[in-house]
């Protein structure tokens, strides 16, 4: 039976874990397939919030129309003759590259001709010479001409531009990235800024689904033609650059390899801009900006100011402002604080993800070493994931691999906790199996302890075989049944004989030994009983024999003359009986003896004893002189007869104060051997019943 269970495990182990593992992992596959971007997302901008990037060496310069700005000068928008004075103080400061991230689409609102319309009661000559003033716009398109401005776009459903879209003011060469965007026209500034600028960038940034920009578009089109984002243009303006090499997955600026997505999109690390970067359009039109603050900087103008539209969310802020993103995409442009995603990650992040799936399978029918390396290949992906960021500035999602590994691992469990559930029951009822079976054999086992123990004379029955002999026996097998007997019978009127043995070995076999022994033994003691020496080689021949298992029998034989005494014995390699006198002092009789009944053909000499009137004969089985405590020290021979000397009256008395001692001796542990005791306690010849 338990070589059949040892069989059948890995088979019964399997039942549940497979299709359990199965479903689990597939139902993680179609939850990674459906959240996979929200997750990814999450991952990657926890990424930038624990490892910001550092923008404090930055040569990009903000400056905000702040609250403190509107305050100053007026509500936005603002007249262009401060916009006009904006750009001169700020390229008379030095700036290599001035950005506008506004849209001018609209002429200034304080013209002269309006000015004419708000005062009709001008005289003629007074309106006409207000009239002939030059605009704010041609004004402001002149500081243009003059400094190195780049003007926002931005693309549009509908928009104004010349045939065949806005002018562009770089050539992109290559191929482009094939999902861009395409926008049939431009919201461009009026043509009196837009014509004399430097460069134009388009200032479309749509945030993700979830309302967040991480990445900034370096290219897109405009009625067909390719243009650059603003970011792109600011720094190609500051690096002096004509054309732009682009391909499918990259865009080249002057020895920049910039990674970009299918959408031509630049993957942002974002940082927290300085503050010390920062500047308020009002503190330039006060001149109170520092010199060498614009020198040789990138400058980008935006608004910031409490109701503007400009607020936007991103990877590591909740709330900010859009002009500022512009300034680190263009700070990323220039010093490299790009992200990237091969397109082979993805690839690679399934690949994780079986092989995670794989182990945890695996890991449900090995040993712990198995485990420990799905433990620590779960622990490597994300820590790759975050060495690959920190490192390379590379984006590979943990997310994935961990999801579908975590379903595999939960339907192994789900799976092996099955099979347990299932091995309880399977096991429930092997139980029941067992235990009828059990209670069949105890049964058996009962009922030949029963027979065994007829088979050896009652207790009761001993006391009354001759007045002149006071006789008791005990017999408790190790198990239910066991391989010790004695025997006593009286054989003629003043002779009674009697026996004591113990079989090698236990249980069933041993007590069928012992039977064939017995019957033996009583059989030639009533034949012969006048020759001891005759019975003994009796028995011996008889045992060697039929015994077909090997085994023998120890036996002390004896026969009691009840009118003087004698005691004639032989001994089969048994203990040696312990003579008990009046005075109650115990001393061992030694025999001479043979070796057991059964090894070997051997003649057993007759030996002889005298008991006097109120002495008595112990006889034992080494189931009392070897049994053993807790500690595993043994009873020995020496300590039966001190038992002896303090144990008085009959001899009931003498054998249960031996049994006792044996089974205080061993403190409850289980015997390891039948026990069994004879006491003959001689009367004399004319004792009374």
């Amino acid at each position: 039976m338990t070589g059949s269970k040892s069989t059948s495990e890995p088979g019964r182990r399997a039942r549940w874990v497979w299709p359990a593992w199965a479903l689990m992992t597939f139902l993680a596959v179609l939850l990674s397939a459906v959240t996979g971007e929200r997750t990814q997302r999450g991952v990657f901008d926890a990424w930038q919030r624990l490892s910001p990037r550092d923008l404090s060496e930055t040569d990009v310069r903000v400056v905000l129309i702040d609250s403190e700005s509107l305050s100053s000068i007026g509500p936005w928008p603002w007249p262009r003759y401060y916009m006009a004075r904006l750009t001169e103080e700020i390229a008379a400061g030095g700036a290599s590259v001035i950005g506008f991230d506004i849209l001018f689409s609209e002429p200034d609102s304080v013209r002269p001709d309006i000015f004419v319309k708000l005062y009709p009661e001008l005289s003629p000559g007074a309106a006409a010479e207000v009239g002939a003033l030059e605009t704010m716009d041609r004004l402001f398109g002149k500081v243009i001409g003059m400094s190195p401005v780049v003007l926002a776009r931005a693309g549009a459903e509908d928009g104004t531009s010349s045939a065949g879209g806005p002018p562009v003011d770089v050539q992109f060469n290559g191929m482009l990235p094939p999902l861009i965007e395409a926008w049939p026209a431009a919201i461009s500034a009026i043509p009196e800024l837009d014509d004399v600028a430097l460069g134009h960038g388009l200032v479309n940034a749509q945030p993700d689904s979830d309302g967040v920009i991480r990445s900034i578009p370096l290219v897109m089109r405009v009625a067909n033609q390719p243009m650059p984002g603003f970011a792109l243009e600011a720094a190609r303006v500051r690096l002096d650059v004509n054309a732009i090499r682009s391909t499918a997955s990259s865009i080249d600026l002057a020895g920049r390899r910039i990674p970009v997505d299918k959408q031509g999109h630049m993957l942002l690390h974002f940082g927290t801009f300085p503050d010390a970067k920062i500047v308020s359009a009002a503190d330039v039109l006060g001149r109170a900006v520092s010199g060498g603050t614009f020198a040789k900087k990138i400058v980008i103008i935006g608004l910031s100011a409490e109701g503007t539209s400009d607020i936007v969310t991103t990877s590591n802020a909740a709330e900010g402002f859009g002009v500022l993103v512009q300034a680190q995409a263009t700070d990323a442009i220039l010093r490299g604080g790009w992200l990237a995603r091969p397109s082979w990650f993805e690839p690679l992040e399934w690949v994780a993800a079986i092989v995670l799936a794989m182990l945890a399978l695996t890991a449900a029918f090995g040993g712990l070493v198995r485990r420990a390396v799905l433990a620590i290949t779960f622990v490597a992906v994300p820590v790759a994931s975050w060495f690959a960021f920190e490192g390379m500035s590379l984006l590979f999602d943990p997310i994935r691999p961990l999801v579908i590994g975590s379903g595999a691992i939960a339907g192994v469990i789900i799976g092996l906790f099955a099979n347990a559930r299932r091995e309880r029951e399977r096991l429930r009822e092997v139980l029941v199996q067992e235990r009828i079976l059990a209670a069949e054999a105890e049964g058996e086992l009962q009922a030949a302890r029963a027979i065994q123990m007829s088979m050896v004379p009652p207790r009761a029955s001993l006391a009354k075989v001759d007045p002149r002999i006071d006789v008791d026996a005990l017999l408790e097998p190790a198990r239910s049944v066991g391989g010790d007997f004695y025997d006593f019978t009286k054989i003629s009127p003043d002779l009674v004989g009697f026996a004591i043995g113990d079989v090698t070995g236990k249980g069933v076999p041993a007590a069928l030994f012992m039977a064939m022994s017995k019957a033996l033994t009583r059989s030639a003691l009533s034949r012969d009983v006048a020759d001891l020496e005759r019975v003994a080689a009796t028995i011996n021949t008889e045992l060697i024999r039929d015994n077909n298992e090997a085994m023998s029998v120890t036996m002390l034989l004896g026969v009691l003359d009840l009118t003087n005494g004698s005691v004639r014995l032989v001994c089969a390699g048994h203990e040696d009986p312990i003579r008990v006198t009046t005075d109650h002092i115990a001393t061992r009789h030694p025999l001479s003896g043979g070796p057991p009944f059964s090894i070997v053909e051997f003649n057993y000499p007759v030996e002889t004893l005298t008991l006097r009137p109120g002495e008595a004969l112990l006889l034992v089985t080494d189931g009392i002189t070897e049994a053993q405590n807790a500690s595993g020290a043994l009873y020995g021979r020496d300590r039966i007869l001190t038992d002896v000397s303090f144990a008085h009256g009959h001899a009931t008395d003498i054998c249960e104060a031996i049994r006792d001692d044996v089974r205080q001796f061993e403190e409850g542990t289980e015997a390891t051997d039948d026990l069994t005791i004879m006491v003959l306690r001689y009367l004399g010849p004319t004792a009374a019943a």
